[in-house]
C-alpha cells in the first residue's frame, strides 16, 4: 500500500526547525498527494503555515506525553491520524522511545543521521579533520529519501512571504529596513554587546532613513537593548510582538544580521540577505543558512584560535576561546552590512 501520510518529528530548536522549511516545502511540491503531519511545539507551528495539507500536532511533553508512558500515548495519538510512515528529522531520548513503539507495529521509521563521528573529528583539539560537513538541510532530505521520497533540491525553495498584519506593516519602514539579533545561546558565539552597541550606533548614523530593528528573548535581553533605544531609527522587538508577527516582520527585512542563532535561519528561510558572525563554531559543521552566499560570513581569526571549532553549538571551548569572536572588529561588520545592502540596493 503507498504511503499516504508521513509524520514529521522535531520539536526543537528554532533555528533547527527553521532549516527543515525548505525541505518540506520541496516536499509539498514534489509530492503534492502525501499528506503531512508535523510533530512540533506549537510556537513554531507558524513557519509552516504555507504547506497545503499539512496539519501540525504538538505534543504536551511536560504533562501528558511526559515519561515512556506519555510517549506510548502520543505513538497511539499519533497511530489513530492513520500515520503511514515516520520521518524523525530530530532524533533524540524521546523519538527514539518512539520509533520502538513505531517499528513494532510495522510502521516505517527512519531517522536523521546527525554525523556525530565526523562532527566529532571536526570538532575535536587533536588529529582535527577540518572540513565542511554535509548541510543539515540536506540531511533532512536523506531521511525522506530513505522512506522512498528522495527530494530535489537543485530549484531553490524560499518561504513565501506572509501576508502583514497592520500592526507590522506600520512598523515597517517605507524605505529599508535592517534587522540585528546580537544575541546567541552560549558565550562562545556571542559578540559582546558593548562592542555590538558600536555597531548599532554605526549604522543608525549611517542609515538615517532606515529603520533597524534588534531581536532577542527574555527581559534580559531586552533592558540590555534599552540601552541604544533612545536612538530614533532603532527598534527594540523584544517582548513587543509574538513569534508570528516577528516571522512577518522577518520576511521584510532588507537584511538580517545575527550570530550563529536562529534568527539567521529564520531570515535564511524567506531569502532574506543574512549576515553571520562566528566565534567559536564554524559553518563547516553544517548550519550555515540556507542559500546564503558563502562571503555572508564573518569568521573569527583561525590563526590566533586554531581549534575552531571547539564545538558544534558553542558550548565548549577552551579558556579564552570566548575572546575568539572579538578578532572580528566592528569596523569590519559595518563595511560587510553595508557591502551587502549596496549589492542588493543596485538588484
Amino acid at each position: 500500500m503507498p504511503t499516504k501520510h508521513i509524520a514529521v518529528i522535531r520539536l526543537s530548536a528554532m533555528g533547527d526547525v527553521a532549516i527543515s522549511v525548505p525541505v518540506l516545502t520541496a516536499f509539498r511540491e514534489q509530492y503534492p498527494d502525501v499528506k503531512l503531519t508535523i510533530v512540533t511545539r506549537p510556537t513554531f507551528a507558524p513557519m509552516f503555515s504555507h504547506i497545503a495539507d499539512c496539519e501540525i500536532f504538538t505534543p504536551e511533553l511536560k504533562t501528558k506525553h511526559k515519561g515512556f508512558f506519555g510517549l506510548f500515548r502520543l505513538y497511539k495519538e499519533l497511530k489513530k491520524r492513520k500515520i503511514d510512515a515516520v520521518a524523525d528529522i530530530h532524533n533524540v531520548l524521546r523519538t527514539n522511545i518512539l520509533r520502538l513503539f513505531f517499528t513494532f507495529s510495522g510502521v516505517p521509521f527512519e531517522q536523521i543521521n546527525k554525523g556525530r563521528k565526523e562532527k566529532k573529528a571536526l570538532t575535536r583539539a587533536k588529529n582535527k579533520i577540518f572540513k565542511p560537513l554535509k548541510p543539515l538541510y540536506k540531511r533532512y532530505a536523506d531521511v525522506f529519501e530513505k522512506l522512498g521520497f528522495p527530494i530535489s533540491l537543485e530549484k531553490t525553495y524560499f518561504t513565501p512571504k506572509p501576508q502583514l498584519i497592520d500592526n507590522v506593516k506600520n512598523t515597517l519602514s517605507q524605505t529599508k529596513n535592517i534587522g540585528i539579533a546580537p544575541f546567541a545561546s552560549h558565550l562562545g558565539k556571542e559578540y559582546p554587546f558593548e562592542n555590538f552597541k558600536d555597531v548599532i550606533i554605526g549604522l543608525s548614523n549611517k542609515y538615517v532613513d532606515r529603520k533597524i530593528f534588534i531581536f532577542g528573548g527574555g527581559n534580559h535581553q531586552k533592558q540590555t537593548v534599552e540601552k541604544i533605544s533612545h536612538l530614533p531609527n532603532v527598534e527594540n522587538m523584544i517582548g513587543r510582538i509574538s513569534f508570528e508577527e516577528e516571522l512577518q516582520l522577518i520576511a521584510n527585512l532588507d537584511i538580517m544580521v545575527s550570530m550563529d542563532s536562529g534568527n539567521a535561519h529564520l531570515a535564511a528561510m524567506y531569502g532574506v540577505p543574512t549576515l553571520t558572525i562566528w566565534g567559536v563554531t564554524h559553518p563547516y559543521a553544517g548550519f550555515y543558512p540556507y542559500r546564503q552566499p558563502e562571503n555572508n560570513a564573518l569568521l573569527a581569526d583561525r590563526t590566533q584560535f586554531s581549534l575552531i571549532p571547539t564545538s558544534i553549538y558553542g558550548n565548549k571551548y577552551p579558556k579564552g576561546y570566548e575572546r575568539a569572536i572579538k578578532t572580528i572588529k566592528t569596523d569590519e561588520i559595518i563595511e560587510k552590512i553595508d557591502e551587502i545592502i549596496t549589492k542588493n540596493d543596485k538588484k
